[in-house]
């Protein structure tokens, strides 16, 4: 049986926003600028980098299109392909009203969180792109504007499978010294040879030797020269994660990542009050209403959304917003393509509490080649000027990557 979702169009409407002329705004739309202008379709294509990324592009009749990024995931690109006609016919300029409509044309797929906010994360992305090229307006004027002209990037350096402290001390020396790069990030999660049970959560004595030994020699060897976190993906118990913490307070940690399973925050806000070792987590957290109680609770000290994944740029800075109001800074988790890594740097120059945007892709040779324009160079992000986001996709590099067997979106 065919379902028919109908369109999220009311004629009954009333706008109250007046129409913004061309001359005023500087926009070059086909249809004569302002607010007409309408969406003609959404497409979407994975790309096999090192994680598949959802490239999304959203098509005006203007012919102007937006470019945006979902967190990967299965399902994401059939739920945006659901979505579809809900937003074709709409107009692209009221990317609230959209945002909530999706949420609720979707709410028998989970809209509160999972795939269905990260699908609708990729769509909403697109949008700010392309409003801010229909506005001739940089992204972040969209969101309010700029404290800060280029975004910090922590580089994640991740941590060979053997997890040898004097290699990791050296990739951390490597990574600053040849790449440029003044914040670095380490796992921890990674078998040390002493552990019987990986299943049980549980840390033997020698198995926290042995992380401490990987946190100092890394925190040593670059010194003062860059900020070191460490991520321990949700990995130990309450007790094993309290007693690690408790281990590294010598050292010079930035954060220590996820040490616990996300879903218990009271078990969350046990481990982030018994040490002075700061506690970062919210990457598994949608939306700003779950990252309510890690910030007003004391749950976590610092807060790590991940925009294509969490509900999109404004969804981002609504989470940064809150977490200021209880002086908790912001650094993005971020495992994206140059999209979704411009997009977070763009959002994090509208907020005075970002620390650093999350690069997870240094060892990925054509990682940058994705876009036209630079994007990190020596360690940050200079916000562009440009309309949009301020990245264009190269096709070419597009094409030469896709996941198998998926179809490239139009030019235009």
């Amino acid at each position: 049986m065919t379902r028919n979702y109908g369109s999220l169009r009311d004629p009954n409407a009333e706008y109250t926003m007046r129409d913004l002329s061309a001359e005023s705004m500087g926009v070059r739309a086909k249809r004569g600028g302002g607010r007409d202008v309408a969406i003609t379709d959404v497409q979407c294509t994975m790309v096999d980098g090192n994680f598949p990324w959802t490239l999304v592009r959203v098509y005006t009749d203007a012919g102007i299109v937006g470019t945006g990024e979902a967190y990967w995931g299965a399902g994401v690109p059939e739920l945006i392909e659901r979505m579809r006609p809900f937003l074709v016919g709409e107009n692209p300029l009221d990317i609230d009203r959209l945002y909530e409509h999706l949420v609720q044309k979707t709410s028998g797929e989970g809209s509160i969180e999972g795939v269905t906010v990260t699908a609708i994360s990729g769509i909403e992305v697109a949008l700010h792109d392309l409003a801010g090229k229909i506005l001739e307006l940089p992204a972040y004027q969209l969101l309010g504007g700029k404290y800060r002209d280029e975004t910090r990037v922590y580089c994640d350096c991740h941590t060979a499978a053997e997890a040898d402290p004097a290699a990791c001390a050296d990739e951390a020396e490597r990574v600053v010294a040849e790449l440029g790069y003044d914040a670095l990030k380490f796992d921890l999660d990674v078998p040390s040879g002493h552990g019987k049970d990986r299943a049980n959560r549980h840390l033997r004595p020698a198995e926290i030797r042995h992380k401490a030994e990987v946190v100092e020699r890394v925190t040593e060897r670059v010194g003062d020269r860059a900020d070191v976190a460490f991520d321990c993906h949700w990995t130990f118990s309450a007790n094993s994660a309290e007693r690690l913490a408790d281990a590294l307070k010598p050292y010079d940690v930035w954060w220590l990542e996820d040490p616990v399973p996300p879903e218990n925050l009271d078990v969350q806000r046990r481990v982030t009050r018994s040490t002075l070792t700061p506690i970062a987590a919210g990457e598994n957290r949608y939306r700003v209403s779950e990252h309510r109680r890690l910030v007003e609770d004391g749950t976590v000290d610092i807060v790590a959304p991940d925009l294509p994944k969490v509900g999109g740029m404004r969804e981002t800075r609504k989470i940064a917003d809150l977490a200021h109001q209880h002086y908790v800074p912001v650094a993005m988790h971020n495992v994206a393509s140059p999209v979704a890594t411009m997009a977070s740097a763009q959002v994090a120059a509208t907020i005075p509490n970002a620390l650093a945007v999350e690069y997870h892709s240094y060892e990925l040779g054509w990682w940058g080649d994705l876009v036209e324009e630079p994007v990190i160079e020596e360690g940050s992000i200079r916000v562009p000027e440009e309309p949009g986001l301020g990245v264009t996709l190269d096709m070419d590099v597009v094409a030469d990557n896709m996941v198998e067997g998926e179809t490239l979106f139009d030019e235009a």
